[in-house]
């Protein structure tokens, strides 16, 4: 019986691993197909995430205000509030000028892909280790795409944030796939592995069997 409840407490066990994987390879397929449409629609996925990022700046705040107002007296109480109006303006700017949002960020991000990629490249220059090539062609990488969205600014706004959360979000939802449908076939090997484990040469029966035919010629004597 012991023996039983065992294997039955395992087969759960698994069984609930294995729906806990599918549950992640479904929510990786969400996400893979979220960033497909917003590679299809580059223009929506932007205001999309300024308007996301906006909500979650003035929730933030609110949230911040709330404890700010809960630790009254202590040290701290007057930087939790700035703080927390801070982010509470900064979304409200946010959700009601999304396109002039999108315009600065994308400008920031062309900044530190132009400055990123000149310390690689000077520092690859400089340096010369064992990673040579590949610095040398990060930093290459990063000043050319500077200089493109540079280059088209401010109408690369409207596409170049877009852009990256929809590939975020492919990559991520591509990585989630990986795990679940790995995490699925790596659970059924183990169930195999345990159905084989248990089948009629390893059990039991087999070896009384064998002990009652050896203990049958010496009955006879």
């Amino acid at each position: 019986m012991a023996g039983r409840s065992t294997s039955a407490r395992r087969d759960a066990q698994t069984a609930r691993l294995g729906r806990s994987f599918l549950v992640l390879a479904l929510l990786g397929s969400v996400l893979a197909l979220a960033g497909i449409v917003g590679l299809v629609y580059v223009g929506v996925a932007t205001l999309t995430t300024m308007l996301l990022f906006g909500w979650l700046l003035l929730i933030g705040g609110l949230v911040g205000l709330a404890h700010a107002l809960q630790s009254r007296g202590t040290n701290v109480f007057w930087l939790a509030v700035i703080v927390a109006a801070l982010n509470i303006a900064a979304g409200v700017v946010v959700i009601r000028r999304p396109d002039a949002t999108a315009a600065a960020l994308t400008m920031f991000a062309a900044l530190l892909f132009l400055t990123g990629g000149l310390f690689r490249l000077v520092g690859a220059v400089v340096v010369r280790g064992p990673q040579f090539g590949w610095t040398l062609v990060q930093g290459a990488f990063g000043i050319l795409l500077g200089v493109l969205v540079l280059g088209n600014w401010p109408h690369s706004s409207l596409y170049v944030i877009g852009c990256f959360f929809s590939l975020a979000l492919l990559f991520d939802g591509l990585g989630l796939i990986a795990m679940g449908v790995g995490g699925r076939r790596v659970v059924g090997m183990v169930e195999e592995g345990r159905v084989a484990g248990s089948g009629p040469l390893s059990g039991g029966s087999g070896g009384d069997g064998a002990v009652t035919a050896e203990r049958q010629p010496r009955n006879k004597d």
